[in-house]
C-alpha cells in the first residue's frame, strides 16, 4: 500500500492531468443527458472509438477501418436520432474528454508505476467529486435503502473500481487504439445482459449491430494477436 501511495511531482502531475479529463468526461456526459436521449449519449460517447487515434496520430487501415465498423454497430444497436441539440455537444466533449483520458492512460502507465498512477486518479477524483455532494439538497426519503440500490452500489462503487484498476495496468501492454476498440463492446454487453436478466427484446437490427461490433473487434484488437502467434510459429518452422 506504501509502495501505491508513492508520489513525486511527475506521478502527481500526470495523475492530475488524466483526472481532470475523466472527470470532464463524467461532467459533460451528466449533463448532456439533460438535454439528450440516452442512445444519442450512448453513441456519440462511443465516438471516443475514432477520437483515440486521432488523438494519437495513429492512421493504420485496420485501425480505421475497425472503428467505421464499430459505430455502424452501434448506430444499429442504439438507432439514435439525427436531430444536433445542446446534449448531444456536451456528450461529443464527453467523448474527446474519455479519448484524452485513455491516451493518457497508455502514456503515463508505461512511463510510472501504475499502481500510484491508479490509487491518485482516485483520491483525486474524490477530492472533486465528494465536494458536489453538498450541492443536491434530497427530500428526506427520496432515497429509501434497498436490495437492488445495494447492489447498485456495489457493481458502480467496487466493481467498477476493480475494472478501472484493471484498465490502467492493461494500457501498459494494450495501445490505447486498440483499448478503445475493445470498449466499444459496452453497449453491446448491455444489451445482451438486459436481453438474459431483464427479458428486455433484442430485434434484428440491435443483432446486427452486436455482430458488426464484434467483427471491429475481432479486426482491429484480436486479429493483431493472431498473426503475431501464427509468425512466431511459423519462424522456428521456416528456419
Amino acid at each position: 500500500m506504501r509502495r501505491a501511495l508513492h508520489w513525486d511531482r511527475k506521478t502527481l502531475t500526470r495523475s492530475a492531468i488524466a483526472t481532470v479529463w475523466l472527470f470532464l468526461g463524467y461532467v459533460l456526459q451528466t449533463v448532456g443527458l439533460q438535454y439528450t436521449s440516452a442512445s444519442n449519449s450512448a453513441f456519440i460517447t462511443a465516438l471516443y472509438v475514432v477520437f483515440v487515434p486521432l488523438l494519437l496520430g495513429r492512421f493504420q487501415p485496420r485501425i480505421w477501418l475497425s472503428a467505421a465498423l464499430a459505430l455502424v454497430g452501434l448506430w444499429c444497436l442504439i438507432n439514435p436520432t439525427v436531430l444536433l441539440n445542446l446534449g448531444d455537444v456536451l456528450t461529443l466533449g464527453c467523448a474527446l474528454a474519455f479519448a484524452a483520458h485513455i491516451a493518457c492512460l497508455e502514456s503515463y502507465s508505461r512511463e510510472g508505476d501504475p499502481r500510484s498512477f491508479f490509487v491518485w486518479q482516485l483520491i483525486l477524483m474524490s477530492s472533486i467529486l465528494l465536494p458536489t455532494m453538498s450541492l443536491e439538497s434530497p427530500q428526506p426519503g427520496a432515497v429509501m435503502p434497498t436490495a437492488l440500490l445495494l447492489i447498485s452500489l456495489i457493481i458502480t462503487g467496487v466493481f467498477a473500481t476493480g475494472a478501472f484498476a484493471v484498465q490502467v495496468w492493461a494500457q501498459r501492454l494494450v495501445p490505447a487504439q486498440r483499448v478503445a476498440l475493445i470498449f466499444s463492446l459496452e453497449p453491446a454487453y448491455a444489451a445482451w445482459l438486459s436481453w438474459y436478466f431483464l427479458g428486455e427484446q433484442m430485434n434484428a437490427r440491435g443483432l446486427l449491430g452486436s455482430a458488426i461490433i464484434l467483427a471491429a473487434v475481432v479486426i482491429g484488437a484480436i486479429a493483431p494477436d493472431v498473426e503475431k502467434i501464427v509468425e512466431s510459429v511459423e519462424s522456428p518452422a521456416a528456419s
